[in-house]
């Protein structure tokens, strides 16, 4: 009789802990929903403009993303004169990448990991907020310090199994880091974005620093220079050039 009371006890527990859990995770998300802006705001935006700028081995760099909700996005670079442009068209994507980069000037049809990887860019909103929208399994792992300062840290994961880690302000309810892995070249490695200076646009909230992995190894600070909400924007821009 003990140990059955016992047992029961620990599954009173167990249930209270997992409501508990479940009801701390609505709890941290619906914040965040209500710092970055109304639902129904950023559901009325179709199309984004972004223009940042960021420095790689002393060079200042600008570039610029274009999306249309849920159909397309592309984001276009120039170095040295040369132009680099990434695209996601539906499912599919392409690029554009000089000689000095490995590629050969031509439009080249992006491997199917790498459109995987970027899918999530065609919508709009933080990590959590299109997080929920494709249906990810989101659960509160722990409250913890991060340089400082009292974090909630969530962890998202995909249909295909991925995973991230998603560091929420305690006090703010911004997202303050991100953390993953994610596949290039055949290899996965780890990832890492620092968010801060959140700025309204429409009443909608964006981070206009981030600092994130340089693909020239350390850590590269991107600036935002403008965000322009539903401009005009050709659907032919996503699709990948004939010849």
């Amino acid at each position: 009789m003990k140990n059955t009371l016992n047992t029961l006890f620990l599954g009173l527990l167990l249930c209270s802990s997992i409501v508990l859990n479940a009801q701390s995770t609505e709890e941290v998300l619906g914040k965040h929903q209500a710092a970055m802006g109304s639902p129904e705001k950023w559901t009325a935006v179709k199309s984004l403009v972004m223009k940042n700028k960021f420095s790689v081995q002393g060079m200042d760099i600008e570039s610029k993303t274009s999306i249309l909700v849920g159909q397309g996005f592309r984001t276009e670079v120039e170095v040295m004169g040369n132009k680099i442009i990434t695209a996601i068209n539906g499912e599919s994507g392409w690029m554009m990448r000089p000689a000095m980069m490995g590629g050969t000037g031509e439009p080249e049809t992006m491997p199917a990991d790498q459109v995987k990887m970027a899918a999530s860019q065609k919508n709009i909103g933080s990590a959590l907020i299109i997080a929920q929208k494709e249906g990810a399994k989101i659960e509160l792992e722990s409250k913890e310090k991060l340089d400082g300062a009292d974090v909630y840290l969530l962890k998202v994961t995909k249909d295909g199994g991925d995973e991230t880690q998603v560091y929420v302000s305690a006090t703010t309810y911004f997202i303050v880091k991100v953390t993953g892995k994610q596949k290039a070249n055949g290899q996965e490695v780890d990832t890492e974005v620092n968010f801060s200076n959140y700025k309204a646009v429409d009443g909608l909230y964006f981070p206009y620093t981030m600092e994130t992995t340089s693909p020239m190894g350390g850590m590269m600070t991107v600036e935002t220079i403008a965000v322009d909400i539903n401009p005009n924007i050709d659907a032919n821009i996503f699709a990948k050039p004939t010849k």
